[in-house]
């Protein structure tokens, strides 16, 4: 079971517990997304990996909290969560609109207290230079209903639910909003190494727009693509597993867990 981690409060989801780990990896889902979202990643990675979750308000455990429409206010109020933490070795993993929001709370660290990520994962996403114009989360319920299909990555018996619909279309709208409306401000880059990961058919980001990540840190820069859409993850577990330990690998000295390996 899920419990929110002593030093992140309601925004931090820890599902196992690794208090020998090295580094705590803090992931960031998906527009529509949760925490649990990162329970078989928190599972294959520990006890080497630690892995804490975000919980974004209006969703599951918080689901009576209000919804935040904004990729600055989210980031401002993740950023506050993460500062106890920021004295121990920490790596950011986030997934398409999580992506974002990592990069953002990665520069509000270095910027508020000096201290950065062993290492930036950013997924399914393009660089924040790389700006597109979206109108998901202005279309009618049929209109989202159909994006959220066509992405894949909700399961579909929520999706035929009619009682769970309209709070999982409520959510999807405002993240959607969350992420269309976020504008990149240029600034430093970062300095840590920057590890992009995407799928090959995503229609989300082409491999140019992932490959502009580079722009955003004077550190180490790798892409690599999986082969799938823009939940090429799911399919591709054990090697974006892999993919995160060998990124890893200078702060934690452990290879994949059993079930991992193949």
């Amino acid at each position: 079971m899920a419990s929110p981690a002593a030093d992140g409060d309601l925004w931090i989801r820890r599902f196992h517990h690794a208090p020998g780990s090295a580094i705590r990896l803090v992931c960031l889902p998906h527009a529509g997304g949760s925490a649990s979202y990162y329970f078989s990643m928190s599972q294959e990675l520990a006890p080497g990996i630690e892995v804490l979750a975000v919980q974004y308000p209006g969703r599951q455990d918080r689901r009576r909290e209000p919804l935040i429409g904004n990729a600055a206010d989210l980031a401002d109020q993740i950023s506050a969560a993460l500062v106890p933490i920021a004295g121990q070795p920490f790596a950011f993993f986030g997934h398409s609109m999580g992506a974002i929001l990592a990069f953002e709370v990665a520069q509000r660290l270095r910027t508020q207290l000096g201290v950065s990520p062993q290492r930036l994962f950013v997924s399914g996403r393009r660089a924040p230079s790389r700006a597109r114009k979206g109108n998901v989360h202005q279309r009618d319920d049929a209109g989202l209903l159909a994006e959220l299909n066509r992405l894949g990555g909700t399961d579909k018996r929520l999706l035929n639910d009619p009682e769970m619909l309209p709070a999982i279309l409520a959510v999807s709208r405002n993240d959607y909003k969350v992420a269309e409306t976020y504008a990149w401000v240029p600034g430093e880059p970062l300095a840590c190494p920057v590890t992009a990961l995407m799928g090959s058919a995503d229609p989300q980001a082409t491999v140019e727009e992932a490959e502009a990540w580079r722009e955003h840190t004077t550190g180490p820069f790798d892409l690599r693509v999986f082969p799938g859409g823009h939940f090429y993850l799911d399919q591709a577990r054990a090697e974006v597993l892999k993919a995160i330990v060998a990124g890893l690998a200078g702060v934690v000295h452990a290879g994949p867990r059993e079930g991992i390996s193949s």
